[in-house]
């Protein structure tokens, strides 16, 4: 990227945003190593965002939510970058619910960004450069970002992974203290939050925030923050203002005793680990003499003459 696309990135530019995000996402070998040195380049303007995670079950609302956040956020004098991670499409690789379309009020806005993005191959809910993604969004001066996951199920772990502060939406009903208290994306959420939670469904949702508030007092957290159970409706507007302070509450918090610092520098190194092993797996299968091998075993392994493990293995040890 050249020296005034970055320029025009830096000053906030929208256009010099989505090219740099579709370099980063770039599959090509070239392109990589552009990627990477437009992001060491912007790195000293990075890290002043507020970076919320949002994932929840398909059909909670979470496009519907985002956008009147956003909205509200927007009006707080704040600019708002949304990078929606969607489900693939086993043609094209593309996204295919399209979030941009969803969100047509927030898009409209000179002070927001949305960006979808197909999950891949990438696991726990988001993209595979979702991180770069974050910071290039820092760099153009985007004050809160917003990660929408794919919202499939409890393996949206790895969202948590690279925000300051994470949201779990679920729908009236979604379950009993049982539930609640599941070894999963429950355990890592800072605000559990009942979304949909107006006319019919009110009183559903009073008794599901309930069980929610029971459940989480059981499960025990090792940081300064306690999770919180909110009730929500995008349609009526009521709980996003409430939401939004927690969201302050929890930066002003964590500021003070350093631990959104410290949360950052554990969350670099788990990314230095995690692309440590994407290096070293593109490193292995450059190899000529490696994929020849692969080739073979990956035949004896459809013909069911070897084991998955013992073909791994004989691969690794060459």
């Amino acid at each position: 990227m050249s020296l005034l696309a970055r320029e025009a990135l830096q000053s906030g530019d929208r256009r010099a945003l989505a090219k740099a995000i579709t370099l980063v996402e770039s599959q090509l070998e070239p392109d990589r190593e552009r990627a990477q040195s437009l992001v060491q380049g912007v790195l000293p303007q990075t890290g002043n965002s507020i970076r919320i995670g949002i994932t929840g079950s398909p059909g909670v609302g979470k496009s519907t939510f985002i956008e009147t956040f956003g909205l509200h956020v927007l009006k707080k004098g704040k600019r708002v970058a949304v990078l929606a991670v969607d489900p693939s499409s086993p043609v094209s690789g593309g996204s295919i619910l399209a979030d941009k379309t969803r969100m047509e009020g927030l898009s409209r806005e000179e002070r927001a960004f949305i960006r979808p993005s197909p999950a891949g191959s990438a696991l726990g809910g988001v993209a595979q450069r979702t991180r770069e993604s974050m910071l290039l969004c820092e760099a153009a001066g985007f004050d809160v970002v917003l990660v929408e996951t794919v919202g499939v199920g409890q393996s949206e772990h790895r969202v948590r992974e690279m925000v300051d502060y994470f949201l779990v939406l679920l729908l009236p009903g979604a379950g009993d203290e049982l539930q609640g208290i599941k070894k999963g994306v429950i355990e890592l959420a800072d605000a559990v939050v009942i979304h949909k939670a107006d006319g019919k469904n009110l009183a559903l949702a009073e008794d599901t925030a309930r069980h929610y508030e029971n459940a989480l007092c059981l499960l025990r957290r090792d940081d300064f923050w306690s999770p919180r159970v909110r009730l929500c409706s995008s349609h009526e507007g009521t709980g996003i203002d409430e939401m939004w302070n927690l969201v302050c509450e929890h930066r002003e918090q964590g500021d003070a005793q350093g631990d959104i610092q410290r949360r950052r520098a554990t969350q670099n190194l788990a990314w230095m680990k995690a692309l440590l092993f994407e290096m070293w797996q593109a490193q292995l299968f450059s190899q000529p003499s490696v994929r020849k091998l692969g080739e073979e075993l990956e035949s004896k392994v459809v013909a069911g003459e070897l084991t998955p493990y013992e073909a791994a293995k004989r691969l690794l040890t060459g």
